[in-house]
């Protein structure tokens, strides 16, 4: 697949790593449906770089069902689906004021783990109608892990669960839908400057910094663009997490 000729729909494309990834995409010629909550931000990023928006609740099927048909419609096909909605909590299962709450964690999975789910099989079912390459390829869906699922910290029960799931669940559905010509690829991000972490003090941006191994800064949400650019391209790749974390290893 090359990137001018796709077709993608990025969920949380209206911040962070998936704003990043829709303005890359979009550089470089591809077209571009942005699903998102924010009905503030989503249409001005949208409009900025030439792409659609289409208010979407990841968790809800009707809500994804639409955005997958107005998506198509806008875009003609989907061949790509760049999943980068999601939540992170801080919570130790048993803290100071009692055991987790039980609804922020179903919260954190059902965005995170069922959300990413949802629009992959939707938009899944969108891509199988492809007419496909010459070597059977029809699109592809990324799926966003997280360093988290490997080396989880205090605190980070619900999230290290959700993004663990998403690992778990990409060499099943890389096999599932390998009949469709639909690859199925996960990046796992480690510590990067997203809104999630630009309201922290500089000190603390920089304490997190001198954990990684080099180059001993924080990610760049630009450098996951990258990556999903190049998995997008490669055809080879496939049922795969890769890490993207200048080798951060979380004690």
């Amino acid at each position: 697949m090359r990137i001018e000729s796709t077709a993608a729909i990025i969920t949380g494309g209206a911040s962070g790593l998936g704003e990043a990834t829709a303005r890359h995409f979009r550089e470089l010629g591809a077209k571009v449906t942005l699903l998102d909550r924010d009905t503030t931000r989503g249409p001005l990023v949208s409009k900025e770089i030439g792409a659609t928006f289409v208010e979407t609740d990841v968790t809800d099927e009707t809500s994804v069902k639409n955005a997958v048909a107005a998506a198509k419609t806008a875009m003609g096909r989907i061949t790509a689906t760049i999943n980068c909605a999601g939540i992170a909590t801080g919570e130790k299962t048993l803290g100071k004021n009692g055991p987790h709450d039980l609804a922020s964690f179903r919260r954190t999975i059902d965005i995170n783990l069922i959300g990413s789910f949802n629009v992959a099989r939707l938009a899944a079912a969108e891509i199988a109608q492809n007419d496909p390459l010459p070597d059977g390829t029809r699109g592809i869906i990324v799926n966003t892990a997280s360093i988290a699922a490997f080396d989880g910290q205090k605190g980070q029960t619900a999230y290290a669960a959700s993004k663990g799931g998403i690992v778990g669940m990409t060499l099943p559905m890389a096999r599932d839908l390998a009949r469709e010509g639909i690859r199925v690829m996960a990046i796992a991000p480690g510590t990067f400057l997203t809104p999630m972490l630009q309201g922290l003090p500089a000190e603390v941006t920089e304490a997190l910094a001198q954990d990684v191994t080099f180059p001993k800064r924080l990610g760049d949400p630009a450098e996951y663009a990258a990556l999903a650019r190049f998995i997008v391209e490669c055809d080879y790749l496939n049922g795969e997490v890769i890490r993207l974390d200048g080798a951060l290893r979380m004690q």
